[in-house]
This record gives C-alpha cells, sequence and structure tokens, in this order.
C-alpha cells in the first residue's frame, strides 16, 4: 500500500517541520555540550519535546564531552541498550541506568 502523493502545501510543512526539529535537537546537543543541561534534564524534556523524543540514543551520548561514536556504542552496550533505540524508545530501567552512569563519571 503507497502513500498518497503530497501537494506542494503539505511537502512544504512537513519540510518546515523537518528543519524545526534538527534545529531543537541540535540546540539540545549544543546544551548538553556545555554543561547547560544534563542527562536527566534532557530525558525529562523528551516527555514532552518530540524532537528530543526522536533523537538517537548515540547521538544524545556523542554530544558530550570525551565521547565519540565508539565510546558510546560501548556504554550502550554495556547499559543494555540497542543501538538504534531513540530516546524515546528507553525503558525506565535504562533510563535510570544511562543518569546513574553518567553521575558517576
Amino acid at each position: 500500500m503507497s502513500l498518497r502523493p503530497l501537494t506542494p502545501e503539505e511537502r512544504a510543512d512537513a519540510l518546515q517541520k523537518a528543519a524545526a526539529a534538527r534545529v531543537a535537537r541540535a540546540a539540545a546537543k549544543d546544551r548538553l555540550k556545555s554543561g547547560e543541561l544534563s542527562i536527566a534534564q534532557l530525558l525529562s524534556a523528551s516527555e514532552t519535546d518530540e524532537a528530543i523524543a526522536r533523537m538517537r540514543v548515540v547521538e544524545l551520548l556523542e554530544a558530550l564531552p570525551r565521547i565519540g561514536h565508539v565510546r558510546a556504542v560501548a556504554i550502550m552496550d554495556r547499559l543494555g541498550i540497542a543501538a538504534s533505540r531513540r530516546v524515546r524508545g528507553l525503558g525506565i530501567h535504562q533510563r535510570a541506568a544511562l543518569v546513574d552512569f553518567m553521575n558517576e563519571k
């Protein structure tokens, strides 16, 4: 079953919405990198902010200082979080484990 083609107005609205979501995710990652925002605060914000909820967990970890892709994947593996997981898809225990792990560092 294919989707119906979008009208030019619908396509423009979708593109604008996607751009706004990318800007919101980038701003959240910048605030995380600067220390202005903690992992716990970002996870709380994801409950109301759709853009943050759709961010991949690996991107969230890579936004932290001194954490690159390899270390982010290792952290996720240690905590039992799938590589493709998004913030919205984290369970209660995974959220708590992630916050606890980052507070230990």
